[in-house]
């Protein structure tokens, strides 16, 4: 099974952004910043989701985030699965702050569950016997709408989700062109999926 070891960004600025996401998230060495001037524009093509205890949790660091440069993209609301809420960092990374507690049971802890990883895909049925062929293990499977799988001991989840519904549920429209700026480390030899998101050695994807 090949599980992720971290996520590298591509930023223009990688002071502002350690700045930003020491405030922010505190994501200490789940997440690696690196300089790269590739041009990108509108969406990615992929979120990152910090799934927390509690409303609480989610409004904290939802707050943090704006407070450290974030634009918030959806305010922090309860829905049919439970409470959160989409801001995109000033590097124009989009993170989804959720968990599935509708109501407190307590003040907030600043305790961060979960880092996954969604990939926004033309064909989902398509990537996911691709990731399987890698060596990745299916957790979860709705159909061609959403794939989820085992992260093993690794810190990060991947999942796969159509990248127009995935840009609606970020709230953003779903075009974009140029670099994701996001590269994937773990225990495997490079290569490039059918989307274009790149995995790297984790010795490559940590080094700046």
């Amino acid at each position: 099974m090949t599980s992720i070891d971290t996520i590298t960004l591509d930023v223009t600025d990688v002071a502002a952004a350690e700045r930003f996401y020491a405030t922010a998230f505190g994501l200490d060495d789940r997440l690696r910043l690196r300089a790269s001037r590739e041009p990108s524009t509108g969406f990615r093509g992929f979120t990152l989701t910090l799934t927390v205890a509690q409303p609480a949790d989610v409004n904290a660091l939802v707050d943090a985030a704006v407070d450290a440069g974030a634009t918030v993209l959806k305010p922090a609301a309860k829905s049919l699965w439970g409470y959160g809420g989409v801001v995109q960092a000033p590097d124009g990374t989009i993170w989804q702050i959720a968990g599935t507690a509708k109501k407190d049971t307590g003040p907030a802890t600043g305790r961060i569950e979960q880092v996954v990883l969604l990939l926004g895909v033309s064909d989902v049925a398509a990537s996911k016997r691709f990731y399987v062929g890698r060596g990745l293990t299916v957790a979860k499977s709705f159909g061609r709408m959403y794939v989820e799988f085992d992260s093993g001991s690794g810190p990060v989840k991947l999942a796969l989700y159509r990248r127009r519904a995935l840009a609606k549920h970020a709230g953003v429209s779903p075009d974009g062109t140029g670099s994701h700026r996001i590269a994937i480390g773990a225990a495997v030899e490079p290569w490039t999926d059918p989307d274009g998101f790149a995995w790297e050695t984790t010795a490559l994807a940590t080094t700046s």
